[in-house]
């Protein structure tokens, strides 16, 4: 079971209750005899991950259009020479 201490304690005597806390891992904080808050160790959660680097190279292909194959090259570059 959780230790229990006053709101007044908790202002006036603070290290006697951050001892508690570090010994019980958990403290109930009573008003007027009433508990009302629970204060507990603070644990960090999971250093946030890093997000995969990108692949410029692989999206710059992607996006860039399908080159022409050689027949349609010379086909084009014939219609355009036109009659010279």
């Amino acid at each position: 079971m959780a230790s229990s201490a006053t709101v007044r304690e908790l202002r006036n005597r603070f290290p006697k209750v951050r001892k508690l806390i570090e010994a019980e891992g958990e403290v109930l904080l009573t008003e007027r005899g009433v508990p009302r808050y629970r204060l507990t160790l603070y644990s960090p959660s999971r250093a946030p991950s890093r997000p995969a680097a990108k692949d410029y190279l692989r999206r710059m292909k992607r996006l860039q259009p399908r080159p022409m194959s050689a027949a349609a090259a010379r086909d084009l570059d014939e219609e355009n020479r036109g009659g010279r």
